[in-house]
């Protein structure tokens, strides 16, 4: 699936994200954000209006005058639901207090204007301090994978839960066991003890097109059976620093829709509802679905071990933007820029340096640097990915064998390349070299420090006190370097400096 771009949260805005969870009291107003899945009190649910069921064909108008009109065939959404719904639960979990709290009471100031709204849902007995104090109920949904009770949900909908219980569509309610949860991609599988129970037909979520029609099956606010429509808006989208190449849509979902199933119009299903943008905790037309092909790899490994084990390359990654692919003669802004290098770790046992552009792993193209660790951690340990990395103007191809995401990383490699500025006006920089006593302070080995900056790099966001390591991939140690280096750029540079701990590419544009 194509990236098509990362979505973050306007908190400035009042735009913020919420996991969609039943029974969340109130919503997400300014940054604060209303999420998991557990409720201190009942919402009533809302009104409900009646309407004409929508029509199986409707007229399109005519292309031309005096053409015959066309029509267009709409998906028989009756018999999907029909048909799947009897496989969708409604999950019910009991928690303590303080595993309650965690999840949708946020900790806020007492100064804070809303501080009185939120504190009205806690128990009194809590008293803002430890103790699990009385049992807080929560719900979600889910959908049944195997005839004999295996279930798949979100890892938040039972998240400490104490008790959980499912509820089929025939009324019947079962103990669930919790298999496992992955909270990296928001899985979840229970298992309950029954047999012969309908199940759901998988689909393959790679497959899905920008526009397709999809259905979502849940409890919103309770509300058992729901049924609601829409078309996919979106693939692969990348929310913050979730791992998980989200299908998003506009069907709606609402607190209570989490861990319920996302439906094509074969009836299959191509994911699990989970997340949505929202200002008010309720649905505004930005639904988040975890894919299908993701939820079942994370569902055999836990059903097999009871754990997930995720892959990591060990490195830092940073968005190509235009300027970047100026710098390094890129012909699109695409691909995942490296920044550091985790020392020992599977990037640098592979060959990988700070200032390379990884483009494909295993013949898939990286867009957007996201769509890296989504293709990283959703494999195995030990597995070998075949990496096309732009260097130094061209292609070289590196193997690597992928370590373990649990594994503790090492300090980052000090060898990297990093982007380093002039003492040219077309740079703005003040430079000198790093004296001895400051490589052993700072640990860097070699560098230039920013006395001052000015013009170009201080608009792009260079500061005095940065050490700068390499311009456009070439580690400098010398103003005649930069000088050199800067002269053959073009529209802009690529400069990595340190800052404090961190090492980041700022591009720098000159021309």
């Amino acid at each position: 699936m194509r990236n098509e771009g990362t979505v973050t949260a306007i908190t400035a805005k009042g735009l913020t994200l919420a996991l969609c969870a039943a029974g969340v009291i109130g919503g997400a107003v300014g940054a604060l954000a209303v999420n998991h899945n557990n409720a201190a009190a009942e919402v009533a649910p809302p009104a409900l209006a009646a309407s004409a069921p929508a029509p199986a064909a409707v007229p399109a108008p005519p292309i031309a005058a005096g053409a015959p009109a066309a029509t267009v065939t709409l998906p028989d959404f009756t018999r999907i639901a029909s048909t799947n719904g009897k496989a969708v639960v409604n999950i019910r979990v009991v928690g303590g207090i303080k595993t309650a709290n965690r999840g949708n009471v946020p900790e806020i100031d007492p100064r804070h204007p809303l501080y009185e709204f939120f504190r009205q849902f806690q128990d009194p007995r809590q008293g803002g301090g430890g103790g699990r104090g009385a049992p807080v109920f929560g719900a979600g949904s889910g959908f049944i994978v195997s005839p004999d009770g295996v279930i798949l949900t979100n890892a938040h909908v039972v998240q400490g839960a104490d008790e959980v219980t499912v509820k089929l569509q025939d009324r019947r309610e079962f103990r669930a066991k919790v298999l496992g949860t992955d909270p990296r991609t928001d899985v979840a599988v229970l298992k309950i003890d029954a047999k012969n129970l309908p199940t759901v037909p998988m689909g393959q979520s790679r497959s899905l097109l920008v526009g397709e029609w999809v259905l979502a099956i849940g409890s919103p606010y309770g509300l058992e059976s729901t049924v609601t429509a829409g078309v996919v808006s979106a693939t692969g989208r990348a929310l913050d620093d979730n791992v998980v190449p989200f299908i998003q849509t506009d069907v709606a979902v609402n607190p209570g829709n989490s861990g319920g199933p996302l439906i094509n119009t074969r009836g299959e299903v191509i994911g699990i509802n989970s997340q949505i943008y929202s200002q008010t905790g309720g649905y505004q037309g930005l639904s988040f679905a975890i894919p299908i092909d993701v939820a079942i790899k994370i569902k055999d490994q836990i059903v097999a071990t009871g754990k997930v084990q995720h892959a990591k390359l060990g490195v830092s990654v940073q968005e190509v933007g235009q300027a970047f692919a100026d710098s390094f003669r890129l012909e699109s802004p695409e691909g995942a820029l490296v920044s550091t290098v985790e020392r020992g770790g599977p990037a640098e046992r592979a060959g990988l340096k700070s200032g390379d552009v990884i483009r494909r792993v295993n013949g898939r193209a990286i867009v957007a640097s996201s769509d890296l660790p989504s293709i990283i951690a959703l494999s195995r340990p030990g597995e070998r990915v075949a990496l096309d990395v732009w260097r130094e103007g061209k292609l070289v191809r590196l193997d690597a064998t992928l370590g373990d995401a649990s594994e503790k990383p090492k300090r980052a490699a000090r060898e990297d390349l990093a982007q380093a500025p002039d003492n040219s006006a077309r740079l703005g920089l003040a430079l000198r070299p790093l004296e001895p006593i400051e490589r052993r302070q700072s640990g860097i080995p070699a560098g230039l420090v920013i006395e001052d900056a000015s013009g170009a790099a201080a608009i792009a966001g260079v500061e005095p006190g940065d050490v700068l390591i390499s311009v456009n991939g070439r580690a400098v140690t010398s103003l005649d370097q930069v000088r050199d280096l800067v002269a053959k750029a073009n529209k802009s540079v690529a400069l990595l400096i340190q800052r404090g701990s961190d090492r980041i590419f700022i591009p720098v544009r000159i021309g």
